[in-house]
């Protein structure tokens, strides 16, 4: 669990202060921005490694349970997980109303995602991992709007972007939806 710990710290930490200007601003000032953007990378990845080892041994050892998530629990998840992935296929597809309306889709997804997983996951490991994603996609939320980052611009129609990001997105959702027990252990349809 401690490796799960550590590789969610530094992933979150990572993140977190990326949000802080001024201490970004003065690293990217002295060192220059390739070497601050391949240093964060390297900081970010080591963490998500650390994660995935750190949770793969978790699962491994046993899960500890904390409550247990009513079966129906699930008919809630998996729609927000869906809700994350066309938003996560908004982000790439050529501008679109889904992003506009959703704003900053990459965040949207995060949290979408997170809380999708949340719901289901009643073990200490689980509700450490997504609650702190969760966490901080709240934070960096109202991070990017005191920042006065109002993100991708509202369209007023739906747009090829937006089936795109629909067809991608429920795609890459329906894939995931099939190979979950085979990348992570976990069946989510069925069982």
């Amino acid at each position: 669990m401690l490796i799960l710990i550590l590789g969610i710290a530094i992933f979150v930490g990572v993140h977190v202060f990326s949000t802080l200007r001024g201490p970004r601003a003065a690293l990217v000032e002295k060192y220059g921005a390739n070497a601050y953007k391949t240093a964060y990378s390297a900081v970010a990845g080591l963490g998500l490694a650390l994660i995935v080892w750190g949770f793969s041994r978790y699962r491994a050892e046993g899960l500890i349970p904390v409550w247990d998530p009513p079966h129906w629990m699930r008919h809630v998840a998996m729609p927000l997980v869906w809700v994350a992935f066309v938003a996560l296929a908004s982000r790439r597809a050529p501008a679109s109303r889904i992003r506009g309306w959703l704003r900053h889709p990459t965040l949207v997804a995060l949290k979408s995602w997170a809380l999708g997983h949340l719901l289901v996951n009643g073990d200490l490991g689980g509700m450490l991992l997504f609650g702190s994603l969760l966490g901080f996609g709240v934070y960096d939320r109202i991070a990017v709007k005191r920042r006065g980052d109002l993100g991708a611009p509202r369209l007023d129609a739906f747009t090829k972007g937006d089936a795109i990001a629909l067809g991608a997105g429920t795609a890459l959702y329906a894939l995931i939806l099939i190979l979950h027990p085979y990348l992570f252990g976990v069946p989510v349809l069925g069982g």
